[in-house]
């Protein structure tokens, strides 16, 4: 394929995700296959969709200037603007006048000759006069906002939680390409023979400074090797291993994993129980269940059962106190994996934060009672919004007295390794910058006899 079909693929790609607010993720996995990319072609074509959406709200400004009716603008041609625009000012391997030839090629197939026009003129006149500096943008919380492409309001609500400087180094880092991190399945290999095996293979990597089971990818790509295939690994955010680990689960236990799907935490607790007692790993998506059960049976675990099951109704399947571990890594916005998944921050409201701490606090709710007493229950999201997060916490733990979060748990985060994170009284937030991995919060809740 040649890097004219790759532009069309990237433009198709990045008007789905627009129009059908759809994870950037799947569609760009879709229309490579659908378009039969070259493996060759699919470096550029994943940087071109996921820079342009990076990028949306500073590209949008640099091209404002050079547009005097934008109201008439097909969006189709913004966008192809847009995309253009992000290899000329941020890719160095095409050289801008081949740019500029191609999105003039694409705007004549998809429109016709005068649009042909205004492209090429609005390209040629930003590659002679250059963008518009960014320090125009007086107020620091809106410069902020458009030099990392996060809508204001976003902004704001970080800065009131977080502080600027917290949240300058969050936004800048969610820019940045995020290391793969991958967990050995000890139960077919070891940490070692892993490493080996990625070193023969051309692969950089270093164990993780955070999980005993865990190894960073430098440089890479670990798809091409067969350890996923073979059941040794599995690719895995060391952010999620953290919320998994922090149940301390042992073998025999029954466990149970409410929001599930696709199962990574749900297959490292299988795994740490050496494949003996019973992990219970529900979701409420049908189309999401088989993710789990193919999972597991790459990984070779037995003890996994897997059910449709909506978390806020597990009371009418399993009697009162009946899990010794519970882990509730709940539904929420995302905010957290905006590296990974960038049309996340455009697509958030705030009413969808109130919306989701109604579920999530319905769902903590729900399996409360079917804790043991002295058991242990992990609380976790992929987000940063302490709505979301401390607030949701906040208010289970007065409606559940006999809850309240594990001291003994909160000292050990205190250890140096988390000197970084967000230690709060209801537990621990990570950022994207923490430990370059993604942002996530996570709580351990214990219960006790009632007093």
């Amino acid at each position: 394929m040649s890097d004219k079909n790759v532009r069309k693929v990237a433009l198709e790609v990045l008007l789905r995700v627009e129009k059908e607010g759809g994870f950037s993720h799947l569609l760009l996995s879709q229309e490579m296959k659908k378009s039969n990319v070259a493996s060759i072609d699919e470096g550029l074509l994943t940087e071109i969709v996921y820079g342009t959406m990076e990028r949306k709200l500073t590209l949008d400004f640099y091209l404002e200037p050079f547009i005097s009716k934008p109201q008439k603008v097909n969006e189709w041609v913004r966008m192809l603007l847009r995309m253009s625009l992000f290899q000329m000012e941020y890719l160095d391997k095409v050289p801008s006048y081949a740019v500029i030839n191609e999105a003039v090629n694409i705007a004549k197939q998809k429109g016709h000759r005068g649009i042909a026009s205004f492209v090429n003129g609005v390209l040629r006149s930003i590659q002679r006069k250059g963008v518009p500096s960014l320090s125009s943008i007086k107020d620091p919380v809106e410069r902020l906002a458009i030099e990392t492409s996060h809508p204001v309001w976003l902004v704001k609500r970080w800065i009131a939680s977080f502080g600027f400087e917290v949240t300058k180094e969050m936004c800048e880092k969610n820019l940045e390409k995020k290391p793969i991190s991958i967990r050995v399945n000890t139960l077919k290999t070891t940490k070692q023979e892993v490493l080996t095996r990625l070193e023969e293979e051309k692969i950089e990597a270093v164990p993780s400074s955070l999980i005993d089971d865990a190894i960073i990818i430098h440089h890479g790509n670990i798809l091409k090797t067969q350890l996923l295939e073979e059941g040794y690994i599995t690719i895995q955010d060391v952010s999620s291993m953290l919320a998994a680990q922090s149940l301390q689960v042992s073998e025999e236990m029954s466990v149970l994993d409410a929001c599930s799907a696709p199962g990574g935490k749900a297959t490292f607790l299988a795994e740490q129980m050496n494949n003996t007692g019973t992990v219970y790993a529900y979701d409420l998506h049908k189309n999401k269940i088989n993710l789990i059960t193919d999972q597991a049976n790459r990984l070779g675990l037995s003890n996994i059962v897997i059910k449709v099951q909506d978390a806020r109704k597990i009371q009418h399947i399993h009697e009162q106190e009946f899990f010794d571990r519970i882990l509730i890594d709940a539904p929420c916005s995302g905010l957290g994996v905006i590296r990974s998944k960038p049309d996340i921050k455009y697509n958030k409201k705030k009413e969808d934060l109130e919306r989701l701490q109604s579920i999530q606090l319905n769902i903590l709710q729900e399996v409360a009672p079917l804790l043991k007493k002295d058991g242990k229950l992990v609380y976790s999201t992929c987000t940063v919004d302490p709505a979301e997060n401390e607030e949701v916490v906040k208010q289970f733990l007065q409606l559940q007295p006999t809850y309240k979060v594990d001291e003994t748990w909160l000292e050990e985060l205190q250890q140096s390794k988390y000197e970084r994170a967000n230690v709060t009284e209801c537990g621990v937030q990570l950022f994207p910058q923490t430990f370059n991995s993604d942002g996530f919060f996570m709580t351990r809740l214990i219960r006790n006899e009632e007093e």
